[in-house]
């Protein structure tokens, strides 16, 4: 069944009325230590009452929305972070409490984040008994000296040994790559993408490195003790990948994510890129609610049709825990026509024509193709190869317009 179908024959539809959004994201803030890139809303940390207080929090949260008496089925669920595979006991415990609470589709795609030196066996047993299906394996890079700069704990054979461990357990692999690495060479590269087809993975993710403001690698870029990443050695990078999983039978179905078939496709992650409804829960979590929805979970008043509302948990634990610092927007009708044509711009076969038009989005697309970021083929608009490069570029021109 292809992503289309799967889709097609569960989105009931609701209409204008209010419905549970069949998409979630658990966000779980630990790690076993800081990488030197991450900026990401997580801690190293391992005290046993602050990871229980904020599963606690996790509970809460669920049980709000369990709650609210919304009515719908869950298709996808998506445990990220953070690493929740570092407790595998706490994430069985809430994937429980989810099954409880709300109603579950039965092939329901259910992910989590793994990084290598977390995962087991056992551990991977354990969370195939709450339906786990998904794990996707923060390998990075097969190259120890490319883990050492990215602060990586494990090391090659270690992630190898993880996701030879996955695909032993008949579970569906995907496998994060980072490149443009400081210090990378295009022979390190390509060996790990080499080794990552290997894994029998069926979806790899590919990353250009992006230096982030106050992380120990910006901090070692800024002194001089690193070389600052080339960009257009990244952008060499990603086109090496492209090509070489081309080769290995992987298409590009969005900026960074590659699948050997439909079916292998994170459906989770097109809810966000296709403008589907999704909670987030969790410190650092983000959500996305239509008109209907917002108002009647209590988190927005008097919406028009056709708005949405963002909202962004606190990343900081210590405030999310007593409920202050979350934040809020609410995206008009024609905020929300112009934030589908960009996500969508995202994935690989465009936006139609037609939604580019309603959008009143025709001119901009335009004004993109006449410096070579986008093109109209057979009715759709999508990006080209320079365009994918500078992705940004062609996001923040769709997103702010005139404005």
């Amino acid at each position: 069944m292809s992503e289309t179908d799967f889709f097609a024959e569960l989105d009931t539809s609701f209409g204008d009325a209010a419905r549970l959004p069949a998409h979630m994201y658990v966000h779980v803030p630990f790690c076993a230590s800081k990488c030197s890139y991450c900026d990401f809303a997580s801690e190293a940390c391992n005290d046993p009452d602050r990871v229980r207080a904020v599963f606690t929090g996790i509970r809460a949260q669920l049980r709000q929305w369990s709650n609210s008496g919304l009515e719908g089925v869950l298709e996808t669920i998506y445990y990220g972070g953070g690493t929740p595979s570092l407790h595998p006991d706490w994430v069985m415990d809430t994937l429980g409490y989810i099954r409880e609470q709300f109603t579950v589709h039965p092939n329901a795609e259910i992910t989590v984040e793994a990084n290598p030196d977390s995962l087991s066996r056992a551990t991977l047993a354990q969370l195939m008994d709450q339906g786990v299906n998904r794990v996707s394996v923060g390998v990075q890079s097969f190259d120890a000296r490319v883990l050492g700069m990215l602060g990586r704990r494990h090391d090659a054979v270690a992630a190898w040994r993880a996701c030879e461990a996955v695909i032993d357990a008949g579970l569906a692999l995907s496998v994060d790559l980072i490149c443009g690495v400081p210090g990378q060479s295009e022979a390190s590269w390509a060996e790990t993408l080499r080794r990552a087809v290997d894994t029998e993975a069926r979806h790899i993710s590919v990353y250009p490195l992006s230096v982030e403001e106050g992380t120990p690698l910006a901090t070692a870029i800024d002194s001089g003790l690193v070389a600052e990443p080339d960009p257009d050695t990244a952008a060499d990078m990603m086109v090496m990948a492209r090509d070489a999983l081309a080769l290995s039978g992987f298409t590009r179905y969005e900026v960074a994510n590659y699948a050997k078939d439909a079916a292998d496709q994170s459906r989770h992650n097109n809810a966000y890129w296709t403008g589907r409804s999704y909670i987030g829960i969790g410190p650092g979590a983000h959500g996305m609610l239509d008109a209907p929805t917002a108002v009647a979970a209590g988190m927005a008043e008097g919406l028009e049709p056709g708005a949405r509302l963002r909202y962004a948990n606190s990343g900081a634990i210590d405030e999310w825990m007593v409920g202050v610092g979350d934040s809020y927007e609410v995206l008009t009708p024609e905020e929300v026509a112009r934030e589908d044509i960009m996500l969508g711009l995202r994935l690989a076969e465009g936006v139609a024509e037609d939604d580019v038009e309603a959008a009143g989005l025709t001119e901009d697309l335009q004004s993109l193709a006449e410096l070579g970021l986008v093109e109209r083929v057979d009715a759709h608009w999508h990006t080209t190869t320079r365009g994918w490069l500078l992705g940004n570029e062609v996001f923040s021109r769709i997103w702010l317009g005139d404005r």
